[in-house]
């Protein structure tokens, strides 16, 4: 398998397929990033859960994988509308704490990086700080 060189890209795209597909739970290859933004995914209410788990055999060396539990609504109707990478590795997005653009009008979530650790826009713009935009989610 090819080294990706953009790991947040293929957890939202695995969030997203899943979502498509009905399924209860993605999993991927789990990282500290990673697990940050599953953490506000879930704190958000777009997600119902997450867990780190060790797979694979002992002789192989165990892999830290990312367990990510989908919420469907009334229906079966997913919470996440629209899920997207707005910093990418070929053009980073960087913003001050004061041009945190809102989602939606503020019905969605923006994720970002910043000195103080990964927060949601509205974190972010109360703490004063701005950072890296990594996704927008409605």
């Amino acid at each position: 398998m090819a080294a990706l060189t953009d790991p947040i890209a293929d957890m939202l795209t695995r969030i997203r397929n899943g979502i498509g597909a009905r399924h209860v739970r993605v999993d991927m290859p789990a990282s500290r990033l990673k697990v940050e933004v599953a953490r506000i995914l879930k704190e958000e209410g777009f997600v119902s859960n997450y867990k780190v788990a060790e797979e694979g055999k002992a002789e192989e060396g165990k892999k830290k994988v990312l367990k990510v539990f989908l919420r469907y609504g009334e229906g079966g109707k997913s919470l996440i509308t629209t899920i997207e990478r707005v910093s990418k590795p070929g053009r980073r997005v960087y913003t001050g704490a004061r041009g945190i653009p809102k989602v939606m009008g503020g019905m969605g979530v923006n994720i970002l990086t910043t000195p103080r650790g990964v927060m949601t826009g509205k974190a972010a713009r109360k703490a004063g700080v701005g950072g890296e935009i990594l996704c927008s989610i409605s």
